[in-house]
């Protein structure tokens, strides 16, 4: 199951109850490695002391990464058709600075929309700090390249202090439709399975609701990360298992 839904229970508190059982049982490793490099230490500078101790009690039994799930294969996903295609300019609506658009960044200037405020100075970076369910400061058909990844489905759940709206979303993919250039990009991505709320984290949609809502757009390929976090390329949308919470990977242009 996709990390999403095996930490559901720090979307509430914070509190990880399996991250402190990881920590409890590898604290008895901790204490023998701790009691070798003090024995094998003769570094005046880098003497244990108590009050610069900093246990990490995870990662004995952890691998080299993660190379899986939803905004690992997403930012890749959508990086590479960026790359490929090299628009003089792409417009993001509210993904991952650290992830997708440093990914961008590497290549090509990136512009940015988002509620949450970002403060940097990185090369190629321009933000904008605005709502962007109706992207009213956008004239229609303008923008050739633009992506919006994992970022629908938290539209109006005020989650983000963004207004309370049930409609919103349907409001946001509008404005992505509308601001859409003639033979543009649009890169979206969003969960998808059975469909309904989780307030106010999240919803998950139908494919067949995305299709509906982007009607006057053409799908150019369909991908999906899988509820077990592995990537199925260049699907049918209206075909893809039954999931709980997949990732849907939707290229459209006009």
């Amino acid at each position: 199951m996709i990390d999403s839904l095996r930490s559901k229970q720090s979307y509430f508190t914070g509190f990880q109850p399996r991250v402190l059982l990881r920590s409890l049982k590898a604290m008895p490793a901790y204490l023998r490695t701790l009691r070798r490099y003090r024995a094998m230490n003769d570094l005046p500078s880098f003497q244990f002391s108590l009050r610069d101790a900093f246990p990490i009690l995870t990662d004995m039994d952890a691998g080299a990464g993660i190379a899986e799930g939803h905004y690992f294969h997403q930012d890749l996903w959508a990086a590479r058709k960026i790359f490929e295609r090299r628009p003089e300019r792409h417009l993001d609506i509210g993904s991952r600075t650290d992830g997708f658009i440093a990914h961008l960044l590497v290549f090509m200037p990136v512009a940015v929309v988002d509620i949450r405020p970002l403060e940097s100075d990185i090369r190629g970076l321009t933000f904008l700090q605005d709502d962007a369910a109706e992207l009213a400061n956008l004239t229609s058909g303008s923008i050739a390249s633009l992506s919006s990844l994992h970022v629908a489905e938290h539209f109006g759940l005020g989650r983000y202090t963004d207004p309370i709206d049930p409609h919103a979303y349907f409001k946001f993919m509008s404005s992505l439709q509308r601001v859409l250039a003639p033979d543009g990009r649009l890169y979206f991505s969003v969960p998808v399975g059975r469909e309904r709320v989780e307030f106010n984290a999240h919803r998950v949609f139908a494919p067949q609701t995305i299709l509906e809502r982007f009607s006057e757009l053409k799908l150019v390929s369909f991908s999906f990360v899988a509820d077990d976090g592995s990537l199925h390329e260049n699907c049918d949308p209206l075909s893809m298992p039954q999931s709980e919470m997949a990732c849907g990977l939707f290229e459209f242009t006009r």
